[in-house]
């Protein structure tokens, strides 16, 4: 088992600071691993799991199973029964009541949505994904790229088990979790439309043009979009709007948000095979994005782009100033004209080229080669 110290530290200070916590994401990512090493350090714990058909029999009356309990009281797969939400909401609201709960559930946007609006001022949201580079070894970021971030499939014994599991786990996804979830979409419909956007991985969304692809409106497309991404499987980054007189994309680029995932809808077994591949670029941009969003936890993150061709990849604000990053799969990246415009355009700190070199270093007085594994320290240092 990997340790994991800043969700434990996380969900410890979200129970701290409100009566109850969510910890939410993708099935897989670790939440029943995390709530139970969290629970191995406490005396009063009392756990619920509902997809145990036991579990769930006893929370057919939520008011007498919970009503009596004082501890830590965790929820495993609360999407299963979210009406709980009302119950928590009474109990936690009694003066008296001495516990406090831990809900762990799969994301989907009615989930978010209804934990939201029934807890407002109860509850603290901790999102939990798969491993990233602070938790693994350097020496395996690599094999974090290739095999992606969840930890069946990271931990795997070889390439082949990872692929196999990543495929098995895209299988069930649509043919169980999804109609579990509620949402009434065809499992073919479905990973077609999530294989195209493996192909797409990086760009800007063009609905119209999905639409065309499936035969289908451009609303139903965004409505599939919308599907992946409130189950944290994909990623919509928003794009930034300078205060300059150029014309500015203004649609969200679209990634799958585990690299592991994208290679196995792509059919990449093995690394000899992605660093042959067309996608090898996007790929390496989606890993890396992931890794900046997920180690430095700033919601604050953007890409820019105008339709005169200058773009920036990332832009983050972090203690008042902007950074930029660009990230390239190259051995030795080198300063361009669209690094510049973006420096000068956006009032750029410093502009960052992250780069799966294992040395970092000064391109200029404003731009910097950032080794994979240096950025980690740091992301963490900023």
């Amino acid at each position: 088992m990997i340790n994991r110290p800043f969700y434990l530290k996380a969900i410890s200070e979200a129970l701290e600071d409100n009566p109850i916590c969510a910890l939410l994401g993708p099935r897989q990512c670790g939440k029943t691993t995390l709530a139970r090493a969290l629970c191995s350090r406490l005396e009063k714990v009392k756990y619920f799991d509902l997809e145990d058909m036991l579990d769930r029999s006893i929370l057919h009356n939520p008011m007498l199973a919970l009503g009596k309990l004082d501890g830590l009281v965790v929820i495993d797969e609360i999407q299963r029964q979210a009406e709980l939400f009302e119950t928590l909401r009474v109990l936690v609201d009694r003066h008296e009541y001495a516990a406090k709960f831990l809900i762990l559930g799969s994301a989907a946007p009615q989930l978010v949505k209804s934990a939201s609006e029934t807890l407002a001022g109860r509850v603290g949201f901790v999102d939990l994904s798969g491993f990233d580079l602070t938790e693994i070894d350097p020496k395996t970021s690599i094999t974090l790229w290739n095999r992606g971030g969840f930890p069946r499939s990271f931990l795997s014994k070889s390439d082949s088990a990872s692929l196999k599991w990543r495929n098995d786990f895209i299988r069930t996804f649509l043919e169980r979790d999804i109609p579990q979830l509620g949402i009434k979409v065809p499992s073919q419909t479905l990973r077609r439309f999530w294989t195209m956007l493996a192909h797409y991985h990086g760009s800007v969304w063009n609905a119209a043009e999905f639409a065309r692809s499936l035969g289908t409106s451009q609303g139903t497309a965004r409505h599939y979009l919308d599907i992946l991404s409130g189950a944290y499987m994909v990623r919509q980054l928003q794009p930034w709007h300078a205060n300059i007189k150029k014309r500015q994309v203004k649609s969200p680029k679209v990634y799958l948000r585990d690299s592991g995932l994208v290679h196995a809808l792509l059919a990449i077994e093995n690394h000899d095979q992605l660093i042959s591949h067309p996608k090898l670029g996007a790929s390496w941009e989606g890993f890396v994005l992931e890794q900046i969003i997920n180690i430095s936890h700033s919601r604050d993150i953007f890409f820019w782009k105008t339709h005169a061709g200058a773009e920036l990849d990332l832009l983050m604000f972090s203690k008042g100033r902007a950074e930029g990053y660009e990230i390239k799969y190259a051995d030795a990246p080198k300063s361009t004209k669209s690094m510049r415009i973006a420096i000068s355009d956006l009032a750029l700190h410093h502009l960052y080229v992250v780069y799966p070199g294992s040395r970092s270093y000064q391109l200029d007085d404003d731009i910097s080669c950032l080794a994979i594994d240096d950025l980690p320290e740091h992301l963490t240092k900023n």
